[in-house]
C-alpha cells in the first residue's frame, strides 16, 4: 500500500475519549480516498495526523513504505513530502495567481518554476490566468489554484480537509468531478476529508465512514450502500430507516415478515436462526420502497422534498412505522395524503433489534443452507 495506517490513535490531555481510535486504513498509489462522518468523528484530526500536524499516541502511519509516524518516531510534517488544501484556500491576497502557485517551489531556478506553474496552471484550467489576483477569481477558481499550488511541488501524496465547504451547493458536486479528474490525469493519490455524501460518492475510489473517532468501514461507494458492516453506517449513508421484521422459514424458503408485507425471493438474507425468534431490525432505503396506487399498503406523506427529478417522501405507515421513498416530481402528492406503496428489496440488510452503532448486520446466505457469498 501507498499509505498504510495501522492501528492508529490520536489523543488530548483529559478524560474525553480518543479522538482517533484504533483506525486502520489502506490507500493504494494513484487512488483517492475520502473520510466522511459526522461533525466531531475525528476524520479531520486523522487528516493532520497523516500531514504531521498532529501526533499519533498509538499506531503507525507509513508513506511507501516509510514509517513517518510511529513508537519513538514522528517525522516533522516539512519532511514528509505531503501537499495540502485547505478549506478555506490560504491563497495570499497580495500575490498574483502564478506567484501564489510557485510559492513552494521557489526554490527552484526561475525557468524550471515558471515551466511547473504554468503545466499545474494548465492541469487545474486556468492556464492564461497568472496574473491575476485571488479577488479577482471565483470560487471554484480560487479552489484550483489552491490545488494547482498543492500540485505544483510533486508531493507524494495530497490531503484535502473539505475544500468546497465555502461553495454552492450545486458548484461542489461539479467541482467534485472535476478535482477527481485533474488528480487522476496528475497520476496524484489523495485522501480527502468532507461531510458530503455526493462529494464522497463524486471524487473517491474508496470511502472510509467514520463514528465518535473509530472507522467503521473502508470501502467503496457501492459496498457502503448495500453491504454497511455497521448499524452507523447503515443509517448514515443514503436515506433509509430501520423497520421492525422477523425472518421465518415457509415452506423452505427464507420470508422476512415487515410492516409492509412478507419479502420473498430473497437472493441473501440471514437464517431465521441468526437473530433470537427471528426478530430483528431490516434495512428499508428509499430506493426500495415503490410508489403504487394499486398496492393494498397505504401510507401518510408526512414530509416531502422537492429534489427537482423527483420527491423524496418520509411517509407514515397506519402501524406507526416510518418509510420514505423517492418518487418522481410529476406525482406531486400533498402532504397529509394516503398513497399505495410496496416493497421491492434487492439487498437485505438487517441488524440485531435495537442495536449499537456498532453492531454488526447478520451474515448473509446465497440460500437456506448455503454459504455466505465471498
Amino acid at each position: 500500500m501507498f499509505l498504510q495506517v495501522n492501528q492508529l490513535g490520536v489523543s488530548y490531555p483529559g478524560p474525553v475519549r480518543a479522538a482517533v481510535d484504533g483506525v486502520s486504513l489502506g490507500l493504494r498509489a494513484g487512488d483517492i480516498g475520502v473520510l466522511i462522518g459526522p461533525s466531531g468523528c475525528g476524520k479531520t484530526t486523522l487528516l493532520r495526523a497523516v500531514a504531521g500536524l498532529e501526533r499519533a499516541s498509538a499506531g503507525s502511519i507509513a508513506l511507501q513504505g516509510e514509517v513517518v509516524s510511529g513508537v519513538g518516531r514522528h517525522l516533522p510534517a516539512e519532511q514528509r513530502r505531503i501537499g495540502m488544501v485547505f478549506q478555506d484556500y490560504a491563497l495570499f491576497p497580495h500575490l498574483d495567481v502564478g506567484r501564489n502557485v510557485a510559492f513552494g517551489i521557489h526554490r527552484q531556478p526561475r525557468a524550471e518554476r515558471q515551466q511547473r506553474v504554468a503545466e499545474v496552471l494548465a492541469l487545474v484550467g486556468l492556464d492564461g490566468l497568472q496574473s491575476r489576483y485571488p479577488h479577482e477569481l471565483s470560487g471554484g477558481q480560487q479552489q484550483r489554484v489552491a490545488l494547482a499550488r498543492a500540485l505544483a511541488p510533486q508531493p507524494r501524496l495530497l490531503l484535502l480537509d473539505e475544500p468546497f465547504s465555502n461553495l454552492d451547493v450545486d458548484l461542489r458536486e461539479r467541482l467534485a468531478h472535476e478535482v477527481r479528474a485533474i488528480l487522476k490525469e496528475a497520476g496524484a493519490t489523495a485522501l480527502f476529508v468532507t461531510h458530503d455524501q455526493l462529494e464522497a460518492f463524486a471524487i473517491g475510489d474508496v470511502i472510509g465512514v467514520m463514528h465518535e473517532g473509530r472507522l467503521h468501514q473502508w470501502d467503496d461507494a457501492y459496498a457502503l450502500y448495500h453491504r454497511p458492516a455497521t448499524r452507523f453506517v447503515a443509517e448514515f449513508i443514503g436515506h433509509g430507516v430501520f423497520a421492525p421484521a422477523q425472518i421465518q422459514q415457509v415452506a423452505g424458503e427464507v420470508v422476512v415478515q415487515t410492516p409492509l408485507g412478507a419479502l420473498l425471493d430473497v437472493a441473501e438474507c440471514p437464517l431465521p436462526s441468526a437473530y433470537e425468534a427471528g426478530l430483528c431490525d431490516v434495512l428499508l432505503r428509499a430506493d426500495d420502497i415503490v410508489h403504487d396506487d394499486a398496492a393494498p399498503v397505504k401510507a401518510q406523506i408526512v414530509r416531502k422534498a422537492f429534489r427537482g427529478s423527483e420527491f423524496l417522501y418520509t411517509l407514515r405507515l397506519s402501524s406507526g412505522e416510518t418509510v420514505m421513498t423517492h418518487v418522481p416530481s410529476h406525482h406531486n402528492h400533498a402532504v397529509g395524503e394516503w398513497i399505495g406503496i410496496r416493497a421491492q428489496v434487492d439487498h437485505v440488510v438487517t441488524f440485531e433489534r435495537g442495536g449499537d452503532a456498532g453492531s454488526p448486520p447478520a451474515p448473509r446466505k446465497r440460500t437456506l443452507f448455503g454459504d455466505s457469498p465471498p
